[in-house]
C-alpha cells in the first residue's frame, strides 16, 4: 500500500509544473481574447494561483487513475 501511495504521489509531483503551465497558459489566452487587452500583473498572478490549484486535482487524479491501471488495486498483505 505504501508503495502505491508513493507512486501516486511521485507522478502526480513530476506532472504538476508541466500541467500548472498548461492551464495557466490557456486560462490567460483565454481571458486576455474575452477581454481584448493584455493582463496586469495581479491578474496575471491571480490566474497563476488559480491553475496551481486545478493541477493539484487534476495531476493526483490522473496519477491515481495511471497507477491503478499499471499497478491494479493495493493490496494489504
Amino acid at each position: 500500500m505504501l508503495s502505491f501511495v508513493f507512486w501516486v504521489l511521485l507522478l502526480a509531483a513530476f506532472l504538476f509544473w508541466p500541467v500548472s503551465n498548461l492551464v495557466w497558459t490557456l486560462a490567460v489566452r483565454r481571458k486576455q481574447r474575452r477581454l481584448k487587452q493584455e493582463l496586469d500583473e495581479r491578474e496575471l498572478a491571480a490566474q497563476k494561483r488559480r491553475a496551481r490549484f486545478i493541477a493539484v486535482f487534476l495531476c493526483l487524479l490522473f496519477s491515481l487513475v495511471y497507477n491503478l491501471s499499471r499497478l491494479g488495486l493495493p493490496s494489504s498483505g
